[in-house]
């Protein structure tokens, strides 16, 4: 009988004791949450109770399993125990790092709360991001070197490579030059300002805003919804157009080739007409000139203004369609074409040919018909 109640109330007890615990918890997290609604941390921590509760029973049965009185259990207390370390560490360095992106995500959220600067907000958005994966990436580091030390072999191991830690760090340095380079810029993009998470950017002629930022690589989501992948070694290396930086209000142009008798302050007048009916355009400034001239067309510009990337593109679309329809409606004779007729004389040879004096009218004169229909010059003395 005491085989079987031994091993229960041991387990039960456990069981009990964990549940208990994490009720408590979350009882008092709830509570604080409800006297601190400007605070989102206590409402968040809740989110670390299954991994608190993990390790408080793995700690209680670590504690306890020798005491079940079973003879199983005590002759293999050695690989249980192991097991159970095992999933101590593991469970340890779940609870850390939920912890850890709990408090990172109640900063972030109580600082986007209370700012009402966009591009500040990226930029702490992308500095918390990177903050919250070298976190979880030294914390499964550091739980994996923990959980090898538990072996007896992996002990001698690792005082062998730390005897030779200095030629493996060069080794290891040349072998990941390019990995740590991408580390380091990542880094440099964070901290920097250089670049942040929901920026519009111009890569490789590519248009699209910043998706993602890792410690390794970046992802730039285009207008047609694909993912460029990048190293983060590029943008602390090459030129790039940040359209976010400084601000996110865009001035755009649209340009217009046209015929030389386009009615340009009709077409200005007209301008500023349809961009009172454009919602996307925000009041800024607008303008519309003659920036060029060839001897068949001259080229219009039209400067409009929008409070983003998106609104300037839109803004763009609606004047270049609507004044072109405006003026194929209206003006027709304003859009280019290709002459095909003879070109309009100057005044002067214009009252020649009026008059029959002008060298079109003189070489009319001087060809006659010959008899089969046909028009030659006239020959032999007058």
């Amino acid at each position: 009988m005491e085989s079987v109640l031994r091993p229960l109330i041991v387990i039960g007890s456990s069981v009990v004791i964990t549940l208990l615990v994490g009720w408590l918890v979350d009882r008092l997290l709830r509570r604080a949450d409800s006297r601190h609604h400007e605070t989102p941390l206590w409402g968040l921590l809740r989110r670390c109770r299954p991994p608190l509760q993990v390790v408080i029973i793995t700690a209680l049965l670590r504690g306890s399993y020798r005491q079940m009185g079973v003879s199983w259990v005590w002759e293999h207390r050695a690989g249980i125990g192991q097991v159970l370390t095992l999933v101590l560490i593991g469970a340890s360095a779940w609870l850390v790092v939920r912890v850890a992106a709990t408090v990172v995500e109640a900063s972030y959220a109580r600082y986007a709360t209370g700012s009402r600067d966009p591009a500040r907000v990226r930029r702490v958005r992308t500095q918390v991001t990177l903050i919250q994966r070298v976190v979880i990436a030294v914390v499964t580091v550091v739980a994996i070197a923990a959980m090898l030390l538990t072996f007896p072999p992996m002990r001698a191991v690792g005082t062998s490579m730390l005897a030779s830690a200095g030629l493996l760090g060069i080794v290891a340095g040349v072998a990941a030059q390019s990995t740590l380079g991408n580390l380091f810029a990542g880094f440099q993009i964070a901290f920097g300002d250089m670049v942040r998470l929901g920026d519009t950017v111009v890569v490789d002629g590519e248009w699209g805003t910043i998706d993602e930022i890792t410690l390794t690589f970046l992802a730039v989501r285009t207008w047609d919804e694909r993912r460029i992948t990048m190293p983060v070694s590029y943008f602390t290396s090459q030129p790039f157009e940040n359209w976010s930086r400084g601000g996110v209000q865009m001035t755009g142009t649209v340009f217009f080739h046209l015929d030389h008798s386009a009615p340009i302050a009709a077409m200005r007048e007209k301008l500023r007409e349809l961009l009172g009916d454009i919602a996307t355009w925000d009041g800024r400034d607008w303008s519309l000139a003659v920036t060029d001239t060839t001897p068949t067309t001259i080229q219009v510009r039209a400067v409009v203004t929008a409070k983003d990337a998106d609104d300037i593109w839109t803004v763009r679309c609606a004047v270049r369609e609507q004044l072109i329809g405006w003026l194929r409606d209206h003006h027709p004779y304003a859009l280019p074409r290709v002459a095909t007729s003879p070109a309009v004389l100057p005044p002067g040879e214009q009252w020649a040919e009026l008059t029959g004096a002008g060298p079109r009218a003189v070489l009319d004169k001087a060809v006659t018909a010959d008899g089969d229909g046909s028009k030659a010059p006239r020959t032999g003395r007058g």
